[in-house]
């Protein structure tokens, strides 16, 4: 049974340019997200991943279709739901004057639990930095805490927005090894992403959208020999950004 399952999910706006009428900014989306995978979504700017993460994880209504998380149904049951998943968001802001670990035992308590914050930043291997503040952190330390907030309640299911963009190679490598060590011990993870090397070095499967739709689902090799097996030039096959490219005809923008 899927620990995360999306069927038909909607999501729309008002056009600005044209009263009455309406952009469908995720359209039609279905996913079946098995226990103990690592499940990305990838797609150029605009189409739908952030959208369809936050509808799975109650932060943005859903105009049709339905969704659900560990057997509960996202849209019934929004506050069970946020007990059982962790999301770690593209942008985080914290109270400016606080320590990680004073931060750690804000988000422990509000969660109505006992965690204890120097194992959690041990987790993202930050236990020097306790005593920190978020803004002396470099950009990946950044982004392994607002992983290490996300892990407050212990979640079955780990939502990442794009959890590397605009790290060095070094801390993206740390993250990617974090992500696979929680994996490891258990954990489901969903993430979105543009880096095609993440995205075939991590996820066990893919979906790939554009205008809103999935346009196709698999493992990384299946949809490389899919759908770029022997591109011009090159030995043996292509890989996955061939795949994308081929797909969404859109160029990588980070």
């Amino acid at each position: 049974m899927p620990i995360v399952e999306a069927r038909n999910l909607v999501k729309k706006y008002p056009r600005p340019d044209k009263k009455g009428a309406w952009f469908h900014a995720v359209d039609g989306v279905s996913l079946a997200i098995e226990p103990g995978e690592i499940f990305g979504i990838l797609g150029p700017n605009g189409a739908g991943k952030t959208t369809t993460l936050e509808m799975l994880e109650g932060l943005t209504d859903i105009d049709a279709g339905s969704a659900t998380i560990v057997g509960l149904d996202v849209q019934r049951e929004p506050y069970k739901v946020k007990q059982a998943i962790g999301v770690q968001l593209q942008a985080n802001e914290y109270f400016s004057h606080l320590s990680l670990k004073e931060l750690l035992e804000l988000f422990t308590a509000l969660y109505g639990r006992n965690e204890n914050p120097a194992q959690l930043l041990a987790k993202v291997n930050l236990q020097e930095k306790a005593n920190s503040q978020p803004s002396r952190l470099s950009g990946g330390q950044k982004q392994r805490f607002s992983i290490a907030c996300a892990l407050v309640n212990d979640p079955q299911v780990l939502f990442l927005d794009e959890p590397t963009t605009g790290l060095d190679p070094q801390a993206k490598r740390n993250l990617w090894e974090l992500v696979r060590d929680l994996n490891a011990k258990g954990m489901t993870i969903v993430l979105t992403t543009h880096n095609m090397e993440e995205a075939e070095f991590l996820c066990d499967r893919i979906a790939i959208m554009d205008h809103g739709k999935v346009i196709a689902q698999g493992t990384p090799q299946e949809l490389i020999l899919q759908h770029a097996p022997e591109p011009p030039e090159r030995p043996l096959h292509g890989n996955l950004e061939d795949v994308f490219l081929h797909l969404t005809g859109s160029a990588l923008r980070e």
